[in-house]
């Protein structure tokens, strides 16, 4: 089935195959019609698989197919994001996908100017894409009414009510008219999540979900390289240099971990960008942005960009340091692999992030594959490029080390028996 043969709008068709959508997804197909028919919807796809589309491509089509000229104006639709860059991503896709419609989408989120978002708000709109924060702070102002609201859409919804934003969701709810369509979106959910989720939407509910045994795309091959947590940065500068011109992005766990290794990296003359929550939103848009369009190749980050960035052609994703919650491990190699391109990722895994990675693979449903390297290698690894003595000696040292725990293995062993 193509997008032609939908019963949508001609002008979202074009608009769709100007962005380069020819198929529906899985999930676009399972769930654009449910939609479409103003039904509710839960669902659960991997990360890459085109979620925006299909909840963006029938709320547009609704919106334009409802609206005259001369209707009173207000908005139809809200999708409430748990993050600043994701309803900035969204919003670009929806404005997109509108494009000669007669829908009027925009996005407000913290860290930026709240009159210019005002200004835009009195001019009318049909969509509000919205993190819970700003978009309470409009409605608090009278900047924003929800009476004309008959669809809430929830992105990243597994986060939205982890995070606490259930309280969020029902104030939300309790101000929209009793008939609206509630649409749940995300590439992970536990089962309390779940429950939760099902509270929020009608019992009769459309349950979609793609791929639950393994949330990783199979779009991603992602490998595990073991390491000493001390030699994560020879092995981060090494891999740069044998990727010279691909972009990169790198996952850390903290602000401060960011801001290190970027400093690791330029005493090697390998330049790189930080994107992280101590960062004013201005520069965070500036260097996303700056990343999407190939102008940095190089991007450290932390979680704040684990969800639902879409950068396009992204070749590598590295877990410079593996996460604390191994749901963000499925959004984070999701950056990668996404639509029908293929991606690649490695995580960085020292002896102390063991309990982590049985976390992720418990998770995920299978053992991710070792990417295994030598003694030798290992210590060629460790040198400065720039220093050609000392390799043999290395290697003899790291092989006399194994030799030794070899030892110590087989005198056990006899003890034993």
């Amino acid at each position: 089935m193509k997008f032609d043969d939908y019963p949508i709008a001609g002008a979202i068709k074009k608009n769709l195959a100007a962005a380069g959508f020819k198929r529906p997804t899985d999930i676009q197909f399972k769930a654009i019609p449910s939609i479409l028919k103003g039904e509710d919807v839960l669902a659960v796809a991997q990360t890459g698989t085109g979620k925006t589309a299909a909840f963006a491509v029938p709320v547009i089509h609704r919106i334009h197919k409802s609206k005259r000229p001369g209707s009173p104006a207000g908005i139809q639709c809200i999708v409430m994001v748990p993050t600043r860059e994701l309803a900035g991503q969204i919003g670009a896709v929806f404005n997109t996908l509108s494009r000669h419609t007669r829908v009027t989408p925009f996005a407000v989120f913290g860290g930026v100017d709240q009159d210019r978002q005002i200004a835009r708000l009195k001019g009318g709109i049909d969509v509000l894409v919205a993190t819970p924060g700003r978009m309470f702070d409009l409605i608090s102002q009278g900047a924003i009414t929800l009476f004309r609201v008959n669809t809430l859409v929830l992105d990243e919804a597994d986060r939205m009510l982890a995070k606490g934003f259930l309280e969020d969701i029902q104030a939300v709810k309790k101000k929209l008219p009793q008939k609206h369509q509630t649409l749940f979106f995300s590439a992970t959910i536990d089962k309390e999540i779940k429950k939760l989720a099902f509270s929020q939407v009608k019992t009769s509910a459309i349950r979609i979900q793609i791929a639950p045994d393994n949330p990783v795309s199979r779009n991603v091959s992602h490998w595990v390289v073991e390491m000493e947590m001390d030699d994560k940065r020879f092995f981060l500068r090494r891999f740069v240099r044998d990727h010279e011109n691909e972009r990169i992005l790198v996952f850390v766990r903290t602000k401060v971990r960011a801001e290190r290794v970027a400093r690791a990296l330029e005493r090697e003359n390998i330049l790189s960008a930080t994107l992280h929550g101590d960062k004013d939103q201005a520069e965070r848009t500036r260097v996303l942005a700056r990343f999407k369009a190939g102008e940095e190749h190089i991007l450290i980050a932390t979680d704040v960009s684990a969800r639902g960035i879409d950068i396009p052609n992204l070749d590598y994703v590295i877990n410079y340091d593996l996460p604390d919650n191994p749901e963000n491990y499925v959004h984070r190699v999701g950056r990668t692999g996404r639509g029908t391109r293929k991606g690649q990722a490695f995580s960085f895994c020292s002896p102390r992030e063991k309990p982590l990675l049985n976390q992720i693979q418990a998770l995920i449903n299978e053992e991710i594959l070792i990417h295994s390297v030598t003694p030798q290698e290992y210590a060629q690894i460790l040198l400065d490029p720039k220093d050609t003595q000392g390799l043999r000696q290395m290697i003899l040292s790291h092989e006399a080390g194994e030799r030794k725990k070899s030892r110590k293995k087989s005198k056990k062993f006899r003890r034993s028996g």
